[in-house]
């Protein structure tokens, strides 16, 4: 075992010498403050038994100097051992646990992310010299708030040596190309239709332009509606406003059984759309309102409604959450009220939930779309066109960091 003692002006240079002297395996034995700094006791190649060896015999030592009838601690061990009694463990050596390691490691970990954090900023730098069109691309797709693992596979895909708005266009195309959709089986296909998601994000009134949209392509006897909200004070008098206008049934459901009921009940109508009880992805009565939908006798395909005004992490928390049940596809509201579209677009190409509609207002069934990918993404740039804010170079080369893990960006 070799070990070195070092003295600096303070924990951090001390740990440097450290690292340089005896490299990244070497274990600090010891620490102190002295006059003008730190001292340091650091080792390599230890023999921890011999570490631990050491301990047990400093305090068995210390032990007997305190007792005043000259038993040692072995023959106390021997005399508790004969009464039946559980001997002390020994002494361990815990290095993780060292509160001085655990110091150490945090101050190594902060100076490790201070290098990466100005390695991402020589990069950047670096790439708008020698690459300018990468570099602003990548500032224009960042400028969309995607995810900047979406924007350095978007940018890759694209040829940096022609023109800068050829290429613009062509990696909003790719975006485009990456946006999963469902298409229109909803209209089509009818079924039994269950709208979840969140609070707040538009449930009831998704369910009334869908039902409005299928009403006036397939009539009105052909649809019904069944709430299951018995949480939200007023679901169900808005859910038979919007019954009474469209001419269309409702019922609510507030168990498995009366689920059952009420879809047999319209058996007969090509469309049922279930309007649920809007719920955080964190509320512990979320599982059973979920797994209400696939308890009962008849198959449920269930779209999920997230809006676009949330951040992505939200998104991505959501769609984690109410995968609990399958879910057939996504519903995007709140489109005007959205500063941005990178996060929902980022959330949907992580997850792969294809999207079915939009909404972008209150009217019904008029603010309700397909979900086309080449409308959204000009929706997309056509916000950001009128943001003044512009990120700063060092926020994007923070977000980019990893970018030059990526040879070809």
């Amino acid at each position: 075992m070799k070990i070195n003692r070092f003295f600096a002006a303070d924990m951090r240079q001390a740990i440097r010498q450290v690292r340089e002297a005896l490299g990244p395996d070497a274990v600090i034995l010891s620490n102190k403050t002295v006059d003008g700094g730190v001292e340091l006791v650091a080792a390599i190649d230890y023999d921890e038994s011999a570490v631990r060896a050491a301990v047990e015999k400093t305090h068995s030592r210390e032990e007997a100097q305190a007792r005043p009838d000259g038993v040692t601690p072995i023959r106390a061990k021997q005399a508790q051992e004969r009464q039946g009694g559980k001997a002390r463990e020994p002494a361990r050596v815990e290095w993780s646990q060292d509160p001085i390691l655990v110091e150490m490691r945090q101050e190594m970990q902060a100076m490790r992310r201070m290098m990466e954090n100005e390695l991402s900023e020589l990069t950047w730098r670096d790439m708008g010299e020698r690459r300018p069109q990468v570099q602003e691309l990548l500032r224009r797709l960042m400028g969309l708030e995607l995810s900047p693992d979406i924007c350095r596979e978007l940018v890759a895909r694209v040829d940096d040596t022609g023109n800068l708005d050829r290429a613009w266009r062509k990696v909003l195309h790719h975006l485009a190309g990456e946006l999963p959709v469902a298409g229109e089986q909803l209209l089509d296909q009818g079924g039994v239709v269950a709208i979840i998601g969140p609070t707040g994000v538009g449930k009831t009134t998704t369910v009334a332009k869908l039902a409005a949209r299928f009403c006036l392509r397939h009539g009105s006897r052909h649809v019904a509606l069944v709430t299951t909200d018995s949480f939200r004070i007023g679901a169900r008098e808005q859910l038979n406003t919007y019954g009474r206008i469209l001419d269309v049934p409702v019922r609510s459901a507030g168990t498995v059984e009366e689920l059952n009921n009420a879809l047999n009940a319209f058996c007969d109508r090509r469309l049922i759309l279930v309007d649920t009880a809007g719920m955080s992805q964190r509320d512990v009565r979320l599982s059973e309102q979920l797994s209400m939908l696939s308890a009962g006798n008849q198959p449920v395909r269930s779209f999920l409604a997230l809006p676009a005004t949330t951040q992505q992490a939200a998104l991505e928390q959501a769609i984690k959450a109410f995968s609990a049940v399958q879910l057939d596809a996504c519903i995007l509201t709140k489109i005007d009220e959205a500063a941005s579209l990178g996060g929902v677009f980022s959330a949907v190409i992580h997850s792969g939930l294809p999207m079915a509609f939009t909404t972008d207002g209150q009217k019904v069934p008029e603010d309700l779309q397909l979900a086309r990918p080449h409308s959204l993404v000009g929706r997309a740039v056509a916000l950001t066109q009128g943001a003044e804010e512009r990120q700063d170079d060092e926020y994007l080369a923070l977000a980019l960091g990893g970018a030059r893990a990526h040879a070809h960006v």
